[in-house]
């Protein structure tokens, strides 16, 4: 619009000029202080005025009066709904979120690794996972939290190549690897317990997960936080081991 453009070249004169004088201004003190003559003193005194009059004219231009922007109310599904919010917080204020739990439990823990077999599926021996995989409902909201706050990784031990394509299908039907927090390659599988546990030291996890009393004890001394699942108490374990019947119970 004409007028606008008008504004916004005032606006753009202001602004040169302004920024002319403060040079020309900058220059002037520093050639004071270098030269303290009569002609210098005199020179940034009759600049000095000069800018005065300046600012003052260019203050005293009458402006274009702005016109007021209508402020049309948001329509469809970008307008917040502010009846159902009121009515949804007072519900959730107060108690803590999973996010919240998580960070808190894992106690700044950034990378995490975790047993699918007793923990994420219902299934509890590599036999088992050789015919079928089943992941738990309630543990794909937690495993999806855990894998925006830290590096989440999965593994167990298998007998077979069905066995890893039963549980790569469950984990992917269960929509785990939507979010792209959880990818297929951070799925590792290995022959044997010894292989899990080296999979924990290679990939230096902070926090581990597992059924095996055994693994939880080899690593008690390399990780720094260890959560043994376990329906049946561990007896003496170590300080930094915590004992839960399930995941989402020690996230709750």
């Amino acid at each position: 619009m004409p007028g606008l453009a008008a504004d916004q070249d005032a606006v753009s004169l202001v602004r040169r000029v302004s920024r002319a004088l403060n040079r020309r201004l900058s220059d002037l003190v520093g050639l004071l202080f270098h030269h303290k003559s009569a002609g210098s003193l005199g020179a940034v005194a009759g600049f000095a005025i000069a800018v005065v009059f300046a600012w003052k004219f260019l203050r005293s231009s009458p402006a274009r009066p702005r016109r007021p922007e209508s402020k049309r109310p948001l329509v469809g599904p970008a307008a917040p709904d502010s009846a159902a919010h009121d009515a949804v917080e007072p519900a959730n204020s107060g108690k803590p979120t999973t996010r919240q739990i998580v960070a808190k439990q894992l106690g700044g823990c950034r990378k995490v690794t975790c047993q699918l077999l007793g923990v994420v599926f219902e299934e509890k021996t590599p036999e088992e996972l050789q015919t079928h995989a089943t992941v738990r409902p309630s543990v794909v909201e937690l495993l999806l939290e855990i894998a925006k706050f830290c590096d989440l990784y999965l593994m167990e031990t298998v007998l077979d190549d069905k066995s890893e394509e039963n549980a790569l299908l469950a984990l992917e039907s269960a929509g785990l690897f939507k979010t792209g927090g959880l990818m297929k390659e951070k799925v590792l599988f290995c022959s044997s317990e010894v292989g899990r546990t080296s999979f924990v030291r290679q990939l230096e996890a902070d926090f581990h997960i597992d059924t095996s009393l055994d693994i939880i004890s080899q690593l008690s001394r390399f990780i720094r936080c260890q959560l043994f699942v376990s329906s049946i108490e561990g007896g003496q374990l170590a300080g930094n081991v915590f004992n839960s019947p399930s995941l989402e119970q020690f996230f709750s």
